[in-house]
């Protein structure tokens, strides 16, 4: 969305000034965290008509193929398989990994991290993070193994690696299978090589809004040529020839119009990323020196997607994220609390295991601070500009704003999701 969408003055010196207290919201049109890359319309509308004109639509076409083809060759790895999404990716990727039992998992992810293991009765526990990284605390780690863990988990959260190297190490000398989630990591890199060659296997998510996406598609991408063709196998119902059965499999199949998209996203790549950058930097600068928001940063030696610009929100400031996110959402900037709060409170998990918490407490911490904001594509530094000088005004007054704010009736405001989860994830 650019400024022209911002409809109303960015002075908020006072507190009627703000949408949330009777002011005039910022933005006409409301203002996603993921607002869908397209890439080149032109592109994409020709590979779907040679698809129609082929009349082949699924079961392994060639832009599926190449789509495998293009996607192993950018991560480096020679054995890509792509899926119909990323959450039965990741359950292929762990049956043919063959974990059952136990599986150390981290409790700060999208559900469906939990749901892929839970689902094949696999009892997902869940470790604690590190708090500079958000991901998986390798010290913590071996502390959660069992006699029934058999597997390892990682998540490359905001496309920040995990500790590969220490779980790693872990992984090898207990004899367990390590998986990775590289659902925010397409295009990412650690110490110089491209995230998706490590572990047993990495799972990617190609969902809409992701960096790269094939409206919805996943792939399994490794180095291991067994696991691969039990993929293969599992993906298609376990067919291994035309009236040959010879696995226990499921319908995991990307469809050719979803590869069409893959493709045009991935020629694309560069022109989102350059967007993700300008937008990181543009937040970086206006959120420079806020007290009480600290950006979520990235280690400039290694490749990196940007597709989340992401911040914690220390209350000490005045306002709690929540208090700040009633503030955006009235403004229309639809920031989203990620990944609150947290697997281990949701269902059936917090009904499994209703204490876990009392082992979690930087999950615990950071699931009341992470706020996700705008970004992509979709939006420019323009209204970026509008979006961080809400923020800075916002806490400039806080303890104000939150009074009145409670007096109105509107700090206890749901929020759940105000628009159709269609548009954004």
């Amino acid at each position: 969305m650019s400024r022209d969408a911002a409809s109303g003055s960015l002075q908020r010196d006072s507190t009627s000034a703000f949408a949330i207290l009777g002011g005039t919201p910022a933005f006409a049109e409301p203002l996603h965290v993921g607002r869908p890359n397209i890439g080149d319309r032109d592109r994409l509308m020709a590979r779907i008509d040679g698809m129609l004109d082929r009349a082949w639509l699924t079961n392994g076409g060639p832009l599926v193929r190449e789509f495998e083809e293009s996607v192993a060759r950018i991560l480096d790895v020679p054995h890509c398989v792509a899926m119909c999404n990323g959450t039965v990716a990741l359950e292929i990727a762990i049956r043919a990994a063959n974990l059952r039992g136990e599986v150390i998992v981290s409790p700060f992810t999208f559900v469906a991290t939990a749901h892929a293991l839970q689902w094949q009765q696999i009892t997902p526990v869940f470790c604690d993070i590190d708090p500079r990284t958000h991901n998986l605390d390798p010290n913590r780690v071996e502390d959660m193994i069992t006699p029934r863990t058999t597997g390892i988990v990682g998540v490359h959260l905001w496309g920040r690696p995990c500790a590969i190297d220490e779980l790693t190490e872990i992984a090898d000398r207990r004899g367990l299978g390590l998986l990775f989630d590289a659902a925010h990591a397409f295009g990412c890199s650690y110490k110089g090589r491209m995230i998706g060659g490590f572990g047993s296997a990495e799972v990617l998510s190609f969902h809409a809004t992701k960096f790269v996406n094939s409206f919805e598609g996943g792939a399994i991408v490794t180095n291991d040529p067994v696991l691969a063709d039990k993929a293969r196998l599992m993906r298609n119902f376990g067919f291994a020839d035309y009236d040959e059965v010879s696995y226990v499999g499921t319908n995991g199949k990307m469809p050719e119009v979803a590869a069409a998209m893959g493709l045009t996203s991935l020629e694309s790549r560069h022109e989102f990323l350059e967007a993700n950058r300008r937008n990181y930097e543009a937040y970086r600068a206006g959120l420079a020196g806020v007290d009480g928001i600290e950006l979520i940063v990235h280690d400039d030696e290694d490749l990196v997607n940007l597709q989340y610009v992401v911040i914690e929100v220390d209350e000490a400031a005045g306002l709690s994220r929540d208090d700040l996110q009633r503030v955006l959402w009235a403004e229309g900037v639809l920031a989203r609390r990620y990944f609150f709060p947290g697997c281990h409170r949701m269902e059936p998990y917090r009904s499994f295991f209703p204490h876990a918490g009392l082992v979690l407490p930087e999950a615990e911490r950071l699931a009341g601070r992470v706020l996700s904001l705008p970004t992509g594509s979709a939006a420019d530094p323009e209204a970026i500009v509008v979006v961080t000088e809400l923020i800075r005004q916002a806490l400039a007054i806080g303890p104000q704003l939150r009074r009145e704010m409670r007096t109105a009736g509107k700090a206890d405001a749901d929020l759940s999701a105000p628009w159709p989860l269609s548009a954004a994830s």
